[in-house]
């Protein structure tokens, strides 16, 4: 799942068998990168997941921001100044996502503009 800087879908990319939810989850994972992990040059979801689990309790109520989940597996693309999207390759686990959409970006970073 490719998404830009303003959540719209860029492009998208389905196995086969993967199940329904997967789609969904693929992009709130990217979404979730570019609208919360860039601002704060955080490169994955883990990383910001981390980070708020550092972070005290509060006695701020807290919801859920729409389409924003901080489950493993989405990382940034950020090979030129202009390039505004943020880019997530599904495999099987959460816990194999980033190091998957890693290895796509960099098959693909000279066609990018």
């Amino acid at each position: 799942m490719i998404v830009d800087l303003d959540g719209v879908r860029q492009a998208v990319l389905r196995g086969d068998g993967a199940p329904i939810h997967s789609m969904d989850n693929a992009y709130y994972k990217a979404y979730t990168v570019a609208s919360v992990g860039l601002v704060r040059k955080e490169d994955s979801t883990k990383a910001i997941a981390d980070r708020m689990a550092k972070n005290p309790p509060s006695s701020v109520p807290t919801t859920q921001l729409p389409n924003v989940t901080y489950a493993q597996g989405a990382s940034p693309s950020r090979p030129a100044a202009s390039d505004r999207r943020t880019r997530r390759e599904r495999r099987p686990g959460g816990q194999f996502d980033e190091e998957c959409a890693r290895t796509a970006l960099a098959k693909i970073k000279d066609k990018m503009k």
